[in-house]
């Protein structure tokens, strides 16, 4: 294992110093970087040319002005690293560290949902082959990936922003409207459900009477303008989460893992108002020490619950005090949602279209969180639905290729039950190829989402890039090259480490 990761990281080493000559000499040789000031009018316009000449080192011949660079990048083995400047002045390492921020926000919750969201679809549709919903799936999730993003973001900044900030604004919804949505929920919720035209008509029944009562219950109080969960939704859903992730983690015959997660469901309900004074002055700090601490209650739980397999009630009893504790912090932020409105800055438009951020905001920790929140949900919106499909589509095709083999119908034969089928032999190795596709992926997070960036403002990675693309600067080009190639080499044998630890025919010599 040791010689073999040595092997590639020597092999990706002369791969980087390859690919780097290459992409800084193009870069700089793609263009002329003062085509702007040849045919300005501007009197200094010479003296403008010269800094500019100076401050890329045009005299240098740009394989020189490579090796140069190298040094300089280098440098960042021993401490001192030096990615040169861009036209701005601003060191490249710092505009880096800037744009990677930006760019992780933006990036990484879409990716975390596409991946979640997809491998979950592609699960439940590969086990309803052929259904209504497998058809459903499908078509929308080539839908979406045909979709040009730059057309989708302006569908939902016209949408999802100017028409519900406008909603907002009199957030009242007619009968008629609810009842139309309820009718719509339904339909798709009978057809998209399993067994007889019968059973498919109760459910449609109840999720049309569900939903409509939700809105109408929304539209009479002013849900929209004034949200919040409320301890009685917590326990409700609370009861709900417990019993689906113990069907998922242990089954429901197993009895105590269920009660594990119903205790800890209790427990977070009881330490609700408790709560409440110690989230007011919350930082970022204290909610990651508090996520632990609730974890940790949990799996506390399932172990004094105990059992025949005590590790299916400490999972349990983990994922559901996460889930729960979650839902306590999502009902904190509601909390704040009235401020944060009425703030003078947002102008009771918080849906934003543009930017990262509101500018010059000064709020608590949870109008801050609400106004990051609503600055990512367009592009965040916008990336999950392109890049859908192909989780959806890998999951699906490898859970059918599994699903078929024999040793799923010799544990079939041997009459476990279908949610061991399901999750601990065929999930396990439809995971070998899905793997590799997510490793990849996010290996790929650090380069950006450049249309993404653009249309909505925000000045990431891809941005980044794109700017000195536009002006030929090669200096911030290579910066976010040298960060996204190091993180897709890294990612690209993390990926066959974790094949080999998926399947044990796959060894790593």
């Amino acid at each position: 294992m040791v010689t073999y990761v040595v092997r590639r990281l020597i092999t990706a080493a002369l791969i980087l110093l390859g690919a780097s000559f290459l992409v800084y000499n193009l870069t700089a040789l793609s263009g002329d970087p003062l085509e702007e000031f040849r045919a300005s009018n501007q009197p200094n316009a010479a003296q403008l040319m010269q800094a500019r000449s100076q401050l890329l080192d045009l005299a240098t011949p740009a394989p020189i002005r490579y090796f140069k660079w190298l040094g300089g990048a280098a440098g960042c083995f021993a401490g001192h690293c030096d990615l040169g400047k861009n036209l701005a002045g601003q060191p490249v390492t710092q505009a880096l560290g800037q744009a990677l921020v930006q760019t992780l926000t933006l990036v990484t919750g879409a990716t975390i949902l596409a991946i979640l969201v997809g491998v979950a679809l592609g699960i439940i549709t590969a086990l309803r082959q052929y259904s209504a919903l497998d058809y459903g799936v499908t078509f929308l999730a080539f839908l979406f990936f045909s979709l040009p993003i730059f057309w989708v973001a302006v569908l939902l900044k016209e949408y999802g922003a100017i028409g519900f900030n406008n909603f907002l604004a009199h957030p009242d919804i007619p009968i008629a409207t609810a009842l139309g949505v309820g009718i719509v929920v339904g339909i798709i919720a009978g057809v998209v459900s399993a067994g007889s035209v019968r059973r498919r008509l109760i459910i449609g029944a109840i999720v049309f009477a569900f939903v409509t009562l939700v809105l109408e219950v929304a539209s009479i109080t002013q849900w929209f303008r004034f949200p919040g969960l409320g301890l009685g939704v917590i326990l409700i859903a609370g009861v709900g989460i417990a019993f689906g992730v113990t069907v998922l983690t242990a089954g429901l015959q197993n009895r105590r893992a269920l009660y594990a997660a119903l205790t800890t469901v209790v427990i977070g309900v009881a330490a609700y108002f408790p709560m409440q004074p110690l989230l007011n002055l919350a930082t970022p700090l204290m909610i990651v020490i508090l996520a632990v601490v609730t974890v940790a209650v949990g799996i506390a739980v399932g172990y004094f619950w105990g059992g025949y397999d005590r590790s299916q009630g400490m999972r349990a009893g983990g994922i559901t005090a996460f889930i729960v504790g979650a839902l306590i912090m999502l009902d904190r932020f509601m909390q704040s949602w009235p401020a944060y409105f009425d703030n003078g800055l947002v102008r009771g438009r918080p849906i934003a279209t543009i930017g990262a951020g509101t500018p010059n905001l000064q709020a608590d920790f949870w109008s801050s969180g609400i106004d990051t929140f609503t600055h990512l949900i367009l592009p965040t919106v916008a990336l999950v639905l392109i890049s859908l499909a192909s989780y959806t589509r890998y999951t699906r095709s490898s859970m059918l290729e599994v699903m078929n083999m024999d040793y799923i119908r010799t544990a079939r034969a041997k009459g476990v039950s279908e949610r061991s089928v399901v999750m601990r032999h065929a999930f396990r190795n439809a995971l070998i190829p899905i793997s590799t596709v997510v490793a990849l992926d996010i290996g790929q997070l650090i380069g950006g989402a450049v249309i993404t960036e653009t249309v909505f403002s925000v000045h990431g990675m891809g941005f980044m890039f794109l700017d000195g693309i536009s002006h030929v600067d090669p200096n911030p080009v290579m910066g976010v090259f040298l960060c996204v190639a190091i993180t897709a080499l890294f990612f690209n044998l993390v990926a066959d480490l974790i094949y080999s630890a998926l399947d044990p025919r796959v060894r790593v010599k």
